[in-house]
């Protein structure tokens, strides 16, 4: 059978698009030009939402396997970058959004209420597929919870709501996949089922915070030295004493009230500090890569957040939301709180030198051919 001659327009769909843009209208033909815009920047953010949740799914699939083969860390890195790439792209369409003036939205504001941007169902989807839970949530400053915002207007089902439903139930989340495969992380060559495991992950997390200990002392010092007052060299001891405090206090996990939880979540976060600080490792590298990766994805997401506030409080500035939610408040908040990979992060503030770092055990371990 002969296959029929491809063209652009019929791949790509070109007609089909571009009838889309008419909003609750059969076409756009009598809108102004801004809600045109306004509708069209949605649509492709839309797509980017898409695109970014086929990684996700990607990536999490990947480290949600019983063993991750060290040759499959290099399409997760990749795709990692690749959502940091489409949440930049999106965060630059608001200066797209920020040639529309206050007067120009509101022209046409009331055609969306109550409907708000907090009903994109795929921007809900990434956030639970990264691992965002539902007490993490913030209120969206009016009763309704973010689920039944996604229902219609007399509180039927919607595609939205079927969406996101169907989407908790997708686990495990990216979170989860990647905090099981830190855990299995070999430590001083140590694995979660050999024998004398926590007292290995032990004599790493002692050994490392003596050198910490040290680094911070270094550090006071010099801070002291060009102290201007009794007053200014107390407060730095006291300061410098909290950040070695909280050093142990997280590696430690004290956090974490349930003594099982605890155990784990300490060498999660054993795993994150050994693979930052012994990265020349050639096991460590790939991982290393991940968790940077990871970190650009999320400043990525936050930085999305931040510019979505700042244009919606420069275009309207801070009245009421059209769906009712506390409009840019509710929006900075989400930006503040809305961090899925804390212990990634945190990690960064207890590095030290390279030079300062204890020597590894078993460094025959890692060595190429040793997966997770």
């Amino acid at each position: 059978m002969t296959r029929k001659a491809t063209t652009y327009w019929d791949y790509i769909k070109v007609e089909e698009l571009t009838a889309l843009q008419g909003g609750l209208e059969a076409t756009d033909e009598h809108l102004a030009n801004d809600e045109v815009l306004f509708i069209t920047v949605h649509q492709i953010d839309e797509l980017w939402f898409k695109l970014a949740l086929r990684e996700l799914v990607s990536v999490r699939d990947l480290f949600a396997q019983d063993r991750v083969p060290e040759q499959a860390l290099a399409s997760a890195v990749r795709g990692l970058r690749r959502m940091s790439v489409v949440f930049g792209h999106i965060a630059q369409h608001f200066d797209l959004m920020e040639t529309m003036t206050t007067r120009d939205y509101l022209g046409f504001r009331d055609k969306l209420s109550p409907a708000s941007g907090f009903q994109s169902a795929q921007l809900r989807e990434v956030e639970i597929l990264m691992g965002l839970r539902d007490e993490e949530r913030i209120p969206l400053g009016h009763e309704h919870s973010y689920m039944k915002a996604l229902r219609t207007a007399d509180g039927a089902e919607s595609p939205a709501s079927l969406r996101v439903a169907r989407r908790l139930t997708d686990l495990p989340t990216l979170r989860d996949a990647l905090e099981a495969w830190l855990a299995r992380t070999p430590i001083f060559g140590s694995t979660p089922d050999e024998p004398g495991d926590a007292e290995a992950v032990a004599g790493f997390l002692e050994a490392y915070l003596d050198a910490h200990g040290k680094e911070v002392a270094r550090a006071m010092e010099l801070a002291v030295h060009d102290a201007l007052s009794e007053g200014d060299v107390e407060r730095l001891k006291q300061r410098y004493a909290r950040e070695m405090e909280g050093a142990r206090a997280f590696l430690e996990a004290t956090d974490v009230a349930e003594p099982t939880e605890r155990a784990r979540r300490s060498r999660i976060r054993a795993a994150l500090l050994f693979i930052e600080a012994y990265r020349e490792l050639p096991l460590l590298a790939w991982p290393r890569e991940v968790i940077d990766a990871l970190v650009a994805l999320e400043q990525a997401f936050v930085i999305f957040r931040q510019r979505h506030a700042r244009m919606v409080e420069r275009v309207i500035g801070r009245r009421t939301g059209t769906g009712g939610s506390a409009g840019v408040d509710y929006l900075d908040q989400t930006a503040l709180r809305y961090r899925v990979f804390h212990d990634v992060w945190a990690v960064r503030t207890i590095l030290i030198r390279e030079r300062f770092l204890p020597e590894v055990s078993r460094s025959e371990a890692y060595a190429l051919g040793v997966g997770q």
